[in-house]
């Protein structure tokens, strides 16, 4: 199911405040990038996992190797891989995180048998969905063009 009603996205939004993103980028240019920047500039404490980047600092936050290297709290799970990698990244997240509230499959990422496992853990579950242009939409950051990328170009 990837049509969601308005009320679930924004008590998802509203009750998270600790977010691992999975496969960000360090390049400011990559949507993993700018959305987990954002998340992080509304106040939301954003973990990045990347093991090509595990060590670096991004917003502040030491980037993990994997899921199971934070040893805090996390409330949801945004996933920017591939469907097909997602089922071994929800069970990672299910072990690692016993209080886990919400996995969130990028625009593009759907995976119906991981999604099924996590709700059997009564984990919320949203795919083919982006956070930020969720949160945007919903809290009235939408520009009149129809989104926002919140990229700021000095060669405007």
């Amino acid at each position: 199911m990837t049509d969601y009603s308005d009320d679930f996205l924004r008590s998802v939004l509203k009750r998270t405040k600790v977010v691992a993103v999975v496969g960000v980028s360090m390049n400011p240019v990559r949507p993993s990038y700018y959305v987990a920047r954002y998340l992080s500039l509304k106040g939301y404490r954003v973990i990045p996992v990347n093991p090509g980047h595990a060590g670096a600092d991004l917003f502040g936050e030491t980037v993990r190797a994997s899921l199971s290297e934070i040893s805090e709290p996390v409330d949801m799970v945004d996933i920017f891989r591939r469907s097909e990698a997602v089922p071994p990244i929800v069970d990672e997240a299910l072990a690692a995180f016993p209080d886990l509230r919400t996995i969130w499959m990028q625009i593009g990422v759907e995976n119906a048998e991981a999604a099924a496992v996590a709700q059997a853990r009564g984990v919320d579950v949203v795919m083919n969905r982006c956070p930020k242009i969720e949160y945007q939409r919903l809290f009235g950051e939408l520009r009149m063009g129809g989104f926002a990328t919140g990229i700021i170009s000095s060669k405007l």
